[in-house]
């Protein structure tokens, strides 16, 4: 069988040739003689042909996401995600796929995707490039001893690929997983009213009093008092009447009181007196009525 990646046996795409993916749903995709005869009836379009074989159904394990990569070759024309798939299942053997086709048609798709999903367009990035490295390859000129020794660069890519279908399936894998705000919703449950309606006692105002007395009462057992000292003695006012009527005959009544001492030292001195009366220390001396009263000690 020849070589499928030949320069003399390959077909080069121009990159301008190769359909865009927003045309593929409306282009009827070029089948040959054996496809035809096997076409699905009309109004069931095909998503891909492989080798002559319309595929109208996809598998239920293969997710191809929106505006995929469409390529077309001589033993397949799809999506390149489900060229992938048949691959890595042995339906498809990766040397009969023509590399440099799917290397034009790959960069066509980067061109056109790279201006209108950029996420998209780098998932395809890396194979992009290993696909141009095998291409660049293949073209060189080679011995039969390197022929021998050097490896076969399309093995890499049937690697890559195998890995990139791994990633894939775990990243199905991970989407099926239940999701919380998804598949999974948070159930909460509205509990019960906790508030409590508390009635008024039932007292009387009788014993409303009598306990604020008895609260009374105790608080005037715990009630302290601050006995402050006088500032005034009477027994030292009554030193100083005597130590005054000692060195004059006579003293008039109201020059024992002091203003500056106010109503208390008014209210001293009085008793003072009074008590020297009462022990015979002193007398009380008036001429005559409404005349001024005079203080002087007693003689013995």
């Amino acid at each position: 069988m020849p070589d499928p990646d030949s320069e003399t046996d390959s077909v080069p795409v121009a990159v301008d040739d190769v359909p865009d993916v927003a045309d593929i749903s409306t282009e009827q995709a070029p089948v040959d003689a054996a496809a035809s005869s096997k076409a699905p009836q009309q109004g069931e379009m095909p998503f891909a042909v492989v080798h002559g074989k319309a595929y109208t159904q996809l598998p239920q394990d293969l997710y191809i996401p929106p505006d995929a990569l469409e390529v077309f070759l001589e033993a397949f024309e799809g999506p390149l995600d489900l060229l992938l798939y048949l691959i890595r299942r042995q339906n498809i053997d990766i040397l009969e796929i023509n590399v440099s086709e799917i290397t034009s048609q790959y960069m066509a798709y980067v061109n056109l995707m790279e201006s209108h999903q950029f996420e998209l367009a780098a998932e395809y990035l890396v194979m992009a490039a290993m696909l141009a490295e095998i291409k660049s390859r293949m073209l060189l000129p080679r011995s039969s001893e390197e022929q021998e020794e050097e490896e076969d660069p399309r093995a890499s890519l049937i690697r890559r690929l195998q890995e990139y279908e791994r990633f894939k399936q775990a990243a199905e894998d991970m989407d099926k997983l239940p999701r919380v705000a998804r598949d999974v919703f948070p159930v909460t449950v509205a509990g019960p009213d906790r508030s409590l309606t508390r009635l008024d006692p039932d007292v009387e105002l009788q014993e409303l009093l009598l306990a604020l007395s008895e609260v009374l009462r105790r608080a005037d057992m715990f009630e302290s008092h601050h006995v402050s000292k006088e500032r005034l003695s009477t027994r030292e006012r009554m030193a100083q009447v005597l130590d005054t009527l000692a060195h004059q005959h006579f003293v008039p009544f109201v020059s024992l009181f002091k203003a500056e001492e106010g109503r208390l030292g008014v209210v001293v001195t009085f008793l003072a007196v009074m008590e020297l009366i009462k022990e015979s220390l002193v007398e009380i001396v008036q001429s005559e009525s409404f005349a001024p009263i005079h203080v002087k000690a007693r003689t013995q």
